[in-house]
């Protein structure tokens, strides 16, 4: 039996407003498939593989990542692994950990607007990545008060650029009820665990105890997207994921992530990743050659 959605419990340690933890090897994911906590969570990492679900938003990434997650946003675990130099630096802290007004002061006004932005889920492109990097792996080893201004300075850093891509811009809406937010938590892990057999609107509308036209309605204004979309958007992020690290056929890696049809597949991952599966399979090759 499925479980709602859990609240995560983000625990500071005794004397910090904040939490900084650094992984240096892969850890099993113990949480919730999908989960959500006040805290904002910037996560940064250097070398590893995973996929990433913020909000309705999926994808796959090979290689780092640097991400701001709002305040409730719910979404799932990261790393599926990390390389043998590879780590994974996590920073969760309230919106207030500073106080109630201490952002919205002029000096600091920006960073409350990137908390804002942050509500949508926010990737920050390579240039942002590799400068700020370092200064968040280096937070672990710092205490109190250099610890909290090394994270201001990282936090203003992310406000003023604009090196960044929002990842739920017309997505998951957040700030729904409880009711709605567990049914479409309820959808989201069903389509994970059964996205590659195929799924009728009457199969997961018997799931969350709906009518089809009443599903259709209440996910399409929960999400801004179609349920057909999002199955698609999570076959063809597992596309990705084979491309990189299978040496399977193309026609077979489609055939594996849920597509009964390989012209379909290939128009769906040209408009999902706006290239061909062969561009994006030569490009993988080349890049690690």
């Amino acid at each position: 039996m499925l479980k709602k959605p859990t609240l995560e419990k983000i625990n500071p340690d005794f004397g910090s407003s904040l939490l900084v933890r650094k992984h240096t090897s892969f850890l099993p994911n113990s949480e919730p498939l999908w989960h959500h906590h006040p805290e904002i969570e910037l996560v940064y990492v250097d070398k590893g593989r995973g996929k990433r679900q913020i909000g309705n938003h999926v994808s796959y990434f090979t290689n780092s990542q640097l991400v701001l997650i709002g305040s409730n946003l719910p979404h799932v675990g990261f790393v599926d692994r990390l390389t043998t130099s590879g780590s994974e630096t996590l920073v969760q802290f309230l919106p207030d950990f500073l106080g109630k007004k201490f952002f919205t002061i002029p000096e600091t006004q920006k960073i409350e607007a990137l908390f804002e932005r942050a509500k949508k889920g926010i990737r920050f492109n390579l240039g942002i990545k590799k400068q700020l990097g370092p200064k968040i792996q280096k937070l672990v080893e710092l205490e109190g008060f250099e610890k909290m201004i090394s994270l201001l300075e990282v936090l203003n850093e992310l406000a003023l650029t604009d090196d960044y891509t929002l990842l739920n811009v017309n997505g998951l809406a957040i700030e729904t009820e409880s009711r709605s937010r567990d049914r479409i938590e309820k959808i989201y892990r069903y389509i994970n665990t059964n996205f590659s057999e195929p799924i009728s609107l009457e199969e997961i509308s018997n799931h969350v105890s709906m009518t089809v036209p009443a599903f259709c309605r209440f996910f399409k204004k929960a999400t801004g997207k179609t349920f057909t979309k999002v199955v698609n958007e999570y076959r063809i992020v597992h596309a990705t994921k084979l491309l990189t690290e299978s040496s399977k056929s193309i026609s077979e890696i489609s055939y594996e992530c849920g597509f009964n049809n390989f012209s379909h597949f290939n128009k769906s991952f040209q408009q999902f990743v706006g290239k061909s599966a062969s561009q994006y399979k030569n490009e993988i090759r080349n890049i690690i050659q």
